[in-house]
C-alpha cells in the first residue's frame, strides 16, 4: 500500500495546479481523477451519447478504455490509447463529466482503476470523492475550496490563454449549477471528510496553498 494524498474540492479551486505541484515535490505520483471522468466524457460525447441517456451511458461506458501513463514526468491520460490530453479542459467535456461521473456504473469502472494506483504508488490524488470513497484509509486529506467568482475567473483565465473565447458570468454560474449537482448527487456527493484539512484558498497565492498542504502532509504522513 502507497502513501497517498487525497485532495477533494468543487470545480475550479485549483486542485490539479496544486496536486501536480504537491507531488512533484514529494516524489510521488500525480493522479488527476477528474482528467479520467473526463476522457470518459468525451468518449460519450464521441460516442454521441446525450446526456440524459442513462441507458446509453451506462453500456457504453463498458467499452471505454481508459488508462495513466507518464512522459516526461506528465501524466497522459490515454483514450482507446489515443492521447486525449488535449481534448479534456473544454466546457463541453466538462458539464457531460459532470453528469456521467454521477452514473454509478461510470464510478465503479474509473474507481477500481484509481484504487490500483493508490496500492502500487506513492499517488497524490484530487477530485470529488477521494476521501470520502476512492482513498478512505488516506492519512492525508485535504477540501480545497474557493468563491464560486474567484474560481470562475481562475477558469475564465485559463481558457482565455489557450485562445477560447468565453463569457465569465456564464463561466460562474455554470460552477454554481456544478458544485449545485455534485453535492446533492446520490452517488458519492462532493463533501468533506470528517478526518479532512480544510484550505480556503480564495485570498491565498499557489505557493501559499502549496506549502500549507505540504506542512499538513509532513505531520500526517
Amino acid at each position: 500500500m502507497g502513501k497517498s494524498i487525497a485532495i477533494d474540492g468543487p470545480a475550479g479551486a485549483g486542485k490539479s495546479t496544486i496536486a501536480k505541484m504537491v507531488a512533484k515535490e514529494l516524489g510521488f505520483i500525480y493522479v488527476d481523477t477528474g482528467a479520467m471522468y473526463r476522457a470518459m466524457a468525451l468518449y460519450l460525447i464521441r460516442r454521441g451519447i446525450d446526456a440524459d441517456d442513462t441507458a446509453g451511458i451506462e453500456k457504453a461506458c463498458e467499452d471505454a478504455d481508459i488508462s495513466i501513463s507518464y512522459e516526461n514526468d506528465t501524466q497522459v491520460i490515454l483514450l482507446g490509447g489515443e492521447n486525449v490530453n488535449a481534448f479534456l479542459r473544454t466546457e463541453e467535456v466538462g458539464n457531460m463529466a459532470s453528469v456521467s461521473s454521477t452514473n454509478g456504473k461510470v464510478r465503479k469502472k474509473l474507481v477500481a482503476l484509481q484504487q490500483k494506483l493508490a496500492d502500487e504508488k506513492d499517488v497524490v490524488m484530487d477530485g470529488r470523492d477521494i476521501g470520502t470513497v476512492v482513498l478512505p484509509n488516506s492519512r492525508c486529506k485535504i477540501y480545497l475550496t474557493a468563491s464560486s467568482a474567484v474560481r470562475a475567473k481562475r477558469r475564465y483565465d485559463e481558457l482565455t490563454e489557450k485562445g477560447l473565447r468565453e463569457d465569465l458570468a456564464r463561466i460562474e454560474e455554470d460552477i454554481i449549477k456544478r458544485d449545485q449537482r455534485d453535492m446533492t448527487r446520490s452517488n458519492s456527493p462532493l463533501r468533506q471528510a470528517e478526518d479532512a484539512v480544510l484550505i480556503d484558498s480564495s485570498d491565498m497565492t499557489i505557493d501559499e496553498v502549496k506549502d500549507a498542504i505540504l506542512t499538513i502532509a509532513k505531520e500526517k504522513l
